[in-house]
C-alpha cells in the first residue's frame, strides 16, 4: 500500500466526504475514488459505504484508521522536518492563541524560527476561535488551554501551569484574616475570564466555596487586563502563575491562600494533519515544540 494511498484513506476517513478530501489532497473526485479503490482491493474489503451526503467508514476501514492515522502522521511531519533541514522554508506562518499566552510565553520563544527565515502573523482568540481559525485553514498552528475534541484535528501538551488565586497584598492580607473566608472572598469584587468563570469556577468548587449568583465585575480575555487592575488594589482572579509570578516576587501582587489547594491548566499545540505535509508548517510545529517545552 503507499503512503499516497493511506494519506488518500485517512483523508477520507476525517472528513466522510470524497469531495471534502479531494480539496484538502489538491486532488480530483475521481483520483480520491481511485487511490480508495485501490487500497479496497488491497485490503480486500469494503472501506466505505457511500450515500449522497458522504461516506460512513466500514468495520475494517475504523480498524485500518486506527492502525495507521497517529503513524502516518507522525511519519509526514518526520519527512518534512528532515525536508526542512536541506530546503528553503522562508515564508509566512498564521498563529492564533490566547491573547496573553502569546504575548507572555510565545514571544519569548520565537527567536529561533524567526532566525530560520520563517516570518510570523500572530492572531488572538479563545479556545473556539483558535478551532475555528485552523478548520477553515485560515492560521496553520493553534495554542489552545482548551484539549481537543474535533477528529479532524491533532494536538500535544506545550507546557503547564499552576493556576493561584491573586490580589493586591493588603486585599490577600484582609481574605487571609477573615473569620469566614468563603463569604469574604465571595464579596470581594471578581475578575474573570468570561461569563462561566473560566479557571475561577474550579478553583472554587475544589475549595469547597459556592458559585451560585457569583458575577464577575470585569470580563476579560486577555488576563493581562485583569493584572493591571489586581496591581492597582481591585478585587481578586485566579490566573496562570506564568502571568502572575514576577508580580508576585516584585510584592505587587499576593497569592490568596488556597483552604485546600490549588489546580493546573495544561496549554495544547494545535494543527490540521494535513497541514504538516507543508515543509515550513512542520518545521514550525517542532520547533514551537522544543522551544515551548523548555524550563522557565
Amino acid at each position: 500500500m503507499s503512503l499516497t494511498r493511506m494519506r488518500t484513506f485517512i483523508e477520507v476517513y476525517r472528513q466522510r466526504s470524497i469531495s471534502g478530501a479531494a480539496r484538502a489532497l489538491n486532488l480530483t473526485q475521481p483520483a480520491v475514488s481511485q487511490h480508495i479503490a485501490g487500497l479496497e482491493v488491497a485490503v480486500g474489503r469494503p472501506l466505505f459505504e457511500r450515500s449522497s451526503t458522504g461516506v460512513t467508514p466500514t468495520a475494517s476501514a475504523e480498524t485500518l484508521a486506527m492502525d495507521i492515522g497517529d503513524k502516518l502522521d507522525a511519519v509526514e511531519a518526520a519527512l518534512a522536518s528532515a525536508r526542512a533541514r536541506s530546503m528553503d522554508i522562508s515564508g509566512v506562518i498564521q498563529l492564533v492563541g490566547h491573547a496573553d499566552v502569546m504575548a507572555e510565553v510565545l514571544s519569548e520563544r520565537l527567536l529561533p524560527l524567526l532566525e530560520s527565515g520563517v516570518k510570523v502573523r500572530m492572531h488572538t482568540g479563545d479556545g473556539g476561535m483558535v478551532t475555528s481559525l485552523l478548520l477553515e485553514g485560515h492560521c496553520d498552528l493553534g495554542i489552545s488551554a482548551h484539549p481537543v475534541v474535533d477528529s479532524r484535528l491533532k494536538s500535544e501538551c506545550l507546557f503547564t501551569s499552576r493556576v493561584l488565586p491573586v490580589a493586591a497584598p493588603e486585599v490577600a492580607a484582609r481574605l487571609a484574616a477573615a473569620g469566614d473566608f468563603p463569604r469574604a472572598i465571595r464579596e470581594e469584587p471578581l475578575l474573570a475570564y468570561d461569563l462561566e468563570l473560566s479557571l475561577v469556577e474550579r478553583w472554587l468548587l475544589k475549595n469547597r466555596i459556592g458559585v451560585d449568583d457569583l458575577a464577575p465585575h470585569v470580563v476579560s480575555q486577555d488576563l493581562r487586563a485583569q493584572r493591571r487592575l489586581l496591581i492597582q488594589g481591585f478585587g481578586w482572579s485566579v490566573m496562570p502563575e506564568y502571568l502572575c509570578r514576577q508580580p508576585i516576587a516584585r510584592g505587587e501582587l499576593a497569592e490568596i491562600p488556597s483552604p485546600v489547594g490549588t489546580h493546573e491548566i495544561h496549554y495544547y499545540l494545535v494543527w490540521m494533519p494535513q497541514a504538516l505535509r507543508q515543509v515550513r508548517v512542520a518545521h514550525a510545529r517542532q520547533t514551537l515544540l522544543q522551544q515551548l517545552r523548555l524550563p522557565g
